[in-house]
Parts: structure tokens; C-alpha cells; sequence
């Protein structure tokens, strides 16, 4: 694993991006330039928080009760499911979500761009303890742009010679205001379905509210979405690219009390508006072949 001292020495930029190292010895990205400021943590690859100048409310949610330790994904911002989303379904006993989100990340690369922006590249590969569970050879990038948006590109890049299919999400948690207080627009007359009801095939009418728990797989999605949140006054824009599939989730009440690193009055303040490839919408990757999945979030 890479040393606070070590990325500082060939990765910081003065003025721009820096890095710290937190509890549990995990090592954070912290980045302010002319357009905003963000916390990336190298473990699980995961933007935790990103605050555009003239706003007061950090776009990202993290929970209060966030569990930073080995082996445990981080409650909130932008988790990496891959190479599967959702429960396993082999019958092996494998995590929900796959197996990078709590997995250390190695950086790659850092640019301050040409018009002001901040960019870091991230990376994961393959390794005898994933061969175990997932049997392919791959390489991930992941890259993140700090300006007056957050954009967030995960690249799969096929390296062995067996082709394999992939479903994966960037499971985004927004921060909000009140969960009763927000709309998520752009999805009218979509198809989704419902996984609280056996997924059975539903179609949406008008805008997203959520009123009771929530958790939707749209499919053939549009590429944006918008998170309206009136008690803040602001919209966010959601934008993707190499994915089909929405999904919004959120557990309310009535489920929130199993999830032990969120506190019980919490699913108030997120809902999470997830890029996917999922469903109909799986990847397959050839060998020596990639796909890249991108989402683009900003204040409207």
C-alpha cells in the first residue's frame, strides 16, 4: 500500500491536492481549486464528499456512523459495485456488490488541468484473492475530475483471454434535505423493476417521490436525471454515459434499522440515484477489451 509520504512526494499538487492520512490508517485525497473542494479515499476508490464553491451543502452524503476498517465498504458517497451488483446470486457465499469497494486502490495519476480542474486517476487489478471468488484477469481505472461538476469514470479493461460479463453501479448517495422534500425527474413513462415486490415490472408516472422505501431498477434510462430538493433549494443534474439502467433506493424506516452504520432518523437526508449495468443491461467484455461507465454530477 502507498504511504501518505510516498503520494505526496509524487502525486500532490501545490495549492490543489493533497494527501492525508485519517483513522485506521486510510489515506484520503483532499482537493480545492477554483471551482470546489472534495475528499476521495483511496480505500474503495470512493469520492466521500464534493462541495462546489457558493454552496453550503456538500452534494455527497456520508454517514455519521461511517466504519472505516479493513474489509468494511464505506456508508455513503460514491461506492463502486463491481463486478456484480446486488446480491450474489451463485449460491457461493460471495458479498453483496462484489469486491472492490473494500479493497485499497492504488493512485495512478494526478492533473491540474488547463482550465482549472483537478483530476485523479485510481486503480485496481487482480490478484490471487480475487481469483477466488472471480476467476478473470482485469484492470479497473478509475478516474475523478474535481470542477464545477464531479465526474466519476470507471474503466474495465479485460486482460486475460477469457471473455466475461460484468453488472456494476457507482450507488451514489445524494445529500438531501429530507427525503419527503425531494423529486427526481427524467424518468416519467420508464418501465422499472421493483425490488420490494418480487421485481415485478411497474411503470413510472410523473416524477419520483419517495414516501415510503424505495427501490427501483429503471430500465432504459435516460442519460439525465435531475434530484430536486426543495428544502434546499437546488436541483442536481445526473448525467451518465455507458449505462442504460437507473436505480433509486432509499430504505426509510421500515429498514433502516438493519443497516448498523447509518443512525436511525438518517434515511431522512440520503437517497441514492445509482448509474447501472444491471438486468438487461449486463456487460460483456471480450479479452484485451474495455468498457467505461461515467457519471457527471452538478448544481443546476
Amino acid at each position: 500500500m502507498q504511504s501518505q509520504a510516498e503520494l505526496n512526494q509524487q502525486f500532490s499538487i501545490k495549492g490543489q491536492l493533497q494527501f492525508n492520512q485519517e483513522v485506521e490508517g486510510f489515506v484520503m485525497v483532499d482537493i480545492s481549486n477554483q471551482y470546489a473542494s472534495a475528499r476521495i479515499s483511496t480505500y474503495a476508490g470512493q469520492v466521500i464528499s464534493f462541495l462546489p464553491d457558493n454552496t453550503t451543502e456538500d452534494v455527497l452524503f456520508l454517514s455519521d456512523k461511517v466504519i472505516y476498517q479493513d474489509g468494511k465498504a464505506i456508508r455513503g458517497g460514491t461506492p463502486i459495485c463491481w463486478p456484480w451488483f446486488g446480491d450474489d446470486t451463485t449460491g457461493f457465499g460471495r458479498p453483496s456488490h462484489g469486491f472492490v469497494r473494500n479493497q485499497p486502490w492504488s493512485v495512478l495519476a494526478s492533473s491540474a488541468l488547463a482550465d482549472g480542474r483537478t483530476s485523479i486517476t485510481l486503480g485496481l487489478s487482480d490478484s490471487e484473492g480475487s481469483r477466488t471468488v472471480w476467476p478473470y484477469e482485469f484492470e479497473l481505472e478509475l478516474e475523478v475530475i474535481i470542477g464545477s461538476e464531479l465526474e466519476v469514470k470507471l474503466t474495465t479493461k479485460n486482460t486475460g483471454n477469457k471473455t466475461f460479463v460484468i453488472s456494476q453501479a457507482l450507488h451514489t448517495y445524494f445529500n438531501i434535505s429530507d427525503v419527503e422534500h425531494i423529486s427526481v425527474s427524467g424518468l416519467d413513462n420508464k418501465n422499472y423493476l421493483d425490488k420490494l415486490e418480487n421485481f415485478d415490472s411497474k411503470r413510472q408516472r410523473g416524477d419520483v417521490v419517495v414516501t415510503e422505501e424505495i427501490d427501483r431498477v429503471y430500465q432504459q434510462a435516460p442519460e439525465s436525471v435531475w434530484l430536486k430538493d426543495a428544502g434546499f433549494n437546488r436541483t442536481i443534474h445526473i448525467k451518465s454515459s455507458g449505462s442504460n439502467t437507473t436505480v433509486i433506493w432509499n430504505p426509510w424506516s421500515t429498514s433502516v434499522t438493519e443497516i448498523a452504520d447509518i443512525d436511525d432518523s438518517k434515511y431522512r437526508n440520503f437517497v441514492c440515484v445509482e448509474t447501472v449495468n444491471s438486468a438487461d443491461d449486463t456487460v460483456t467484455i471480450q479479452a484485451n477489451s474495455e468498457h467505461t461507465i461515467t457519471a457527471t454530477y452538478s448544481i443546476v
